[in-house]
Parts: structure tokens; sequence; C-alpha cells
């Protein structure tokens, strides 16, 4: 793009007060400095708060986003600045769109991650859709990911603080999603700078506290929601080993996940046993010695691709992977099989790969984000 002096901070050509931008905002302390920032700047900022689940339920619990106490904290960030903002009822939307998968996937024996599913089917989508309504030249948001301007389009880059890095949570974002989308704090080295801008605009959430729950998974406990939103869904069953022999009881396969050792109830054994497969079916938890847990290949559908050549034109792809959010990305090559479908080689085996899990692809050198897809099923 051409940089000239007629060229705005977000990339278009005008003043920031004839550009029009839509804020996404938690309620945290990222977003509120997006919000700060381009209202200072002089952008015609307006600010949307999304909720995403009963509030009134919620204005108590601490750890979360997109609940009562964060839609009034947002609410404090638009009047201190004096932009509008607005909160809509994505409560239903994000139910059926989140939640029901959330609780589904789980009961299939998978990993859920259902923050990328919010991003892509509520956030980047539907809100993304009301900003347009608005007559907004973009939406931004408080991710820590960075967007370039490309020699052929608009790319997906790596956070400059890798310790902050949302790049995982976000493979599913597309082309058009990426054309209209702008993250203006994934150059920031560090969540202290951030603190230091919202203390800088007087924001009252500069010191809030980070969301680190699920949303709507109160101190993490999966298989309570669960339970809750599918009744019976925790039958009991057999612990088995591989070769289907019983070695124990368990009291729900959704309290169980992919690579667990403690807690299974079957000591006394010479060798360790992790969880190596989940069967909800015959309500089977199966375990095996921790070489059973070593993936090679791991198979992947839903596929997002944002590199410059067709997906399926290439034979093979060189590229970094990342199976979970908390890994650095590692050596791989894609071997596409479909338009949106691909088996993954990891050059180096991982252990615990499940199915319901991210793969998110990135290039093999540098920090481009190339997208990614679901990991639906193990060799």
């Amino acid at each position: 793009m051409n940089r000239d002096t007629r060229v705005n901070s977000l990339g278009f050509a005008k003043s920031p007060a004839e550009t029009r931008v839509v804020v996404a905002m938690s309620g945290g302390v990222d977003s509120s400095v997006v919000a700060a920032e381009l209202a200072t700047q002089g952008y015609d900022v307006i600010g949307v708060t999304l909720q995403l689940y009963d509030h009134g339920a919620a204005l108590a619990k601490s750890g979360a986003c997109c609940a009562g106490r964060d839609i009034h904290d947002a609410r404090r960030v638009a009047e201190t600045l004096g932009f509008p903002h607005y909160v809509l009822d994505y409560e239903n939307t994000f139910k059926e769109a989140v939640i029901d998968e959330f609780a589904d996937s789980y009961l299939a024996g998978a990993t859920p991650v259902p923050c990328i599913r919010c991003n892509e089917r509520v956030k980047f989508r539907d809100l993304l859709e009301t900003a347009r309504d608005l007559d907004a030249d973009c939406m931004a948001t408080g991710h820590y990911i960075q967007r370039a301007e490309g020699a052929a389009k608009a790319e997906l880059h790596m956070a400059a603080d890798s310790a902050r890095d949302q790049s995982y949570f976000l493979f599913s974002t597309t082309q058009e999603q990426l054309d209209y989308l702008r993250f203006p704090l994934g150059h920031l080295q560090s969540k202290a700078e951030t603190r230091a801008l919202a203390q800088k605009y007087g924001l009252s959430v500069a010191d809030k506290p980070d969301s680190q729950d699920i949303c709507f998974v109160p101190n993490g406990n999966y298989a309570a929601v669960i339970e809750k939103l599918r009744p019976g869904a925790a039958d009991p069953g057999d612990i088995v080993d591989q070769e289907g022999n019983i070695l124990g009881n368990h009291r729900g396969v959704i309290h169980y996940t992919i690579g667990q050792r403690r807690g299974l109830g079957i000591g006394g054994l010479a060798d360790p046993l992790y969880v190596v497969k989940l069967d909800p079916e015959k309500r089977h938890v199966v375990v095996g010695p921790k070489e059973a847990l070593t993936t090679k290949i791991v198979p992947v559908r839903e596929i997002n691709w944002l590199g410059d050549t067709a997906f399926e034109a290439q034979a093979e792809i060189a590229v970094r992977v990342r199976i979970r959010s908390t890994k650095l990305p590692s050596d791989a090559i894609i071997r596409p099989t479909g338009p949106t479908t691909a088996d993954v080689e990891l050059l180096t085996p991982e252990e615990g790969v499940s199915p319901g899990q991210a793969c998110v692809f990135y290039s093999a050198e540098g920090t481009r984000v190339l997208g990614g897809g679901w990991i639906w099923r193990g060799y």
C-alpha cells in the first residue's frame, strides 16, 4: 500500500475524523486502550459490546469476559472518552454457535476450543456485519496479533510479544475479514505497555485483571458445565487398555482428557498409564503407555488458508504448526487432501494430540500466519 501523508494510521486515504471505526469492547484493558487510542487520534469511534450470556447471573463472577461488570466497564470508558457505545444481546447466537457445539464436542470425546469458535462465528462474523451496517470503514479489536500489507494482500502475523500472541485463537479469520479488521495492539512489546497506555488515558480499567477462564466455564470446571447443559452426560463406564481389557471404572468420559495420567484410579501397575483415547459410544476411557500418545500424522479439516498460492494446487507445503496455544510452532509438512482437508506431518512427533484442537499454520520462516484447521481424528 502507498503509505503517503494522506493515509491515516488505519490505512485509509482520508483524515481520522472522516474514518469511522467500530471497536469491539469486552470491558477489559486491551480493547479499552484501543478505543482510547483511536478516539484520541480523532477517529469517529463507535464502541460495541456483546452480551454473550446471562449477565445478571454473572455480575459477581471474576476472571471472565462479556459479563455484566464488563459491560459496565466498557460503557464507562466510552462515557469518559465521549464516543457512542452500544450493547448487543447475542446470548442466543452465542449459545447456538459456541456453547452447544462445545457441549456436543465434549460428549463426542473431543477437546474443543470455544474461544476460536466465538471469534469465528460471533465476533468476526455477526459483529463484523454490524460494523458494516453502521457504515464503519473497519473494525478494531484488542487482540494481540498483527495485520500487515503484503505484496499481494493483507497478511496476518504473530504479535510482537510472543507471550501475548493470540494467533492460535484467530487462525480462522478469513481474508475478507482480515481486509476489514485492524489490531492496534499487535506491535506492543509487553502487556505492561498496554497498562501504561491505560494509565495515560485515565481509564478505570487500567489495573483490571486479565480474563483467565472460558467465559461460560466458571473455575475451569468443564465437566460441571457439560452436565448442566446435557443432563445424564456423565454416565459411568469402563477404563480399558488398548486391547479392550477392563482395568477399572470411570464416572463419565467427560471427566477425562487425552494425555491425562492422574485420577484414573487404577494404581498398582508397574508402569504408569495415560488416557490415549476416549470412546463415548462404548463409554470407554482407553489407556496405554506414554509412547502411545505420540502422534506424527495429524488429519485436519475445515481449513482456512491465508497463503498466497491456492491451497489445493500444492502437493506439499513446508510450514511450522502449533497444535496447542501454549507451545511454540514446530516444523511440519502439509499435504492437502481436498479443498479444506489435509494430513499434517509433524517432523517432531508430539504427545497428547486430541480431536477438537486447532492445528494452526505458520510460514516456515518469519511470523506470518497461514491459517489452520481442526484436528478431527487420530491415527
